[in-house]
């Protein structure tokens, strides 16, 4: 068996680009760049189904970025209580 090949998030976006812009059949681009005309047929409906998700608005990332920001102050929190106990025993 051959072995996997990765590509880049630039290499795919680019050449579904091409694909979707271009005069050339899917499997002379495929073929032009060393890709599996299934391999870019596939990232190019995957594209096309996903496509509107980069234009959502981030809403993942904000929900991502508002539980950090909480975890964050839970642990200040919590840094805080720890010291105070080691503060409590060392004195004793």
């Amino acid at each position: 068996m051959g072995k996997t090949r990765r590509y880049s998030a630039a290499f795919k976006f680019n050449l579904v680009c091409e694909a979707l812009a271009s005069e050339r059949t899917e499997v002379e681009l495929a073929r032009s760049h060393n890709v599996h005309p299934v391999t870019l047929s596939n990232w190019k409906k995957r594209f096309l189904e996903q496509g509107s998700k980069v234009f959502s608005g981030d809403d993942a990332l904000r929900e991502k970025e508002k539980e950090i920001a909480r975890l964050e102050r839970l642990l200040g929190r919590k840094e805080v209580e720890l010291a105070l106990v080691r503060n409590f025993f060392s004195d004793q």
